[in-house]
């Protein structure tokens, strides 16, 4: 049974409508920073001697790059972004990194692969369908969909009176 003097979590409180109107606790504000982009190198490093290898890291380091230069500038800006964010903004970089090669492998070898025993389901389907699971939860985490952005609070103290801001 529920203890009757426990809060609800905030996001509950809004699903049921907050019938008393009383004030919703935001969470805990973070003040926002400059995220350091990681060395993709220490992820997808350059191995010697595997040709196709090298070339599958090679591609996710740019991938992985391409999406952090793309999605860090609009998170700075919707969601405050903090140093503690990095991993996260990291993980999701490589989760699209990750389906982007299983993606590849999928279209060179086809869904279904000869295996010892006959045609089987290439296993690169599960694993994309895993990374889309996890990404999925990042997208939500940082507010990379349509949704996600409309439950996020834009951070406070960035007006410094530029007019130029498409979010004003």
């Amino acid at each position: 049974m529920a203890d009757p003097h426990r809060r609800k979590p905030p996001l509950q409180v809004v699903r049921e409508g907050n019938p008393s109107k009383k004030p919703i606790r935001e969470g805990v504000k973070v003040p926002p920073s400059e995220l350091e982009e990681p060395n993709w190198l220490d992820t997808f490093p350059a191995v010697r001697g595997d040709d196709r290898q090298r070339q599958i890291n090679a591609r996710c380091r740019e991938i992985a790059r391409r999406e952090w230069r793309r999605v860090v500038p609009v998170l700075k800006l919707t969601a405050g972004l903090a140093a503690v964010d990095t991993q996260v903004v990291q993980d999701y970089c490589i989760c699209v990194a990750r389906i982007d090669q299983c993606e590849r492998e999928i279209s060179a070898h086809g869904m279904l692969i000869q295996g010892e025993r006959g045609w089987m389901k290439n296993g690169a389907t599960t694993i994309a369908g895993q990374y889309r699971q996890q990404l999925a939860r990042y997208i939500g985490e940082l507010g990379l969909s349509p949704s996600a952005r409309g439950r996020l609070t834009p951070p406070e103290g960035g007006d410094d009176g530029d007019d130029d801001d498409p979010f004003d």
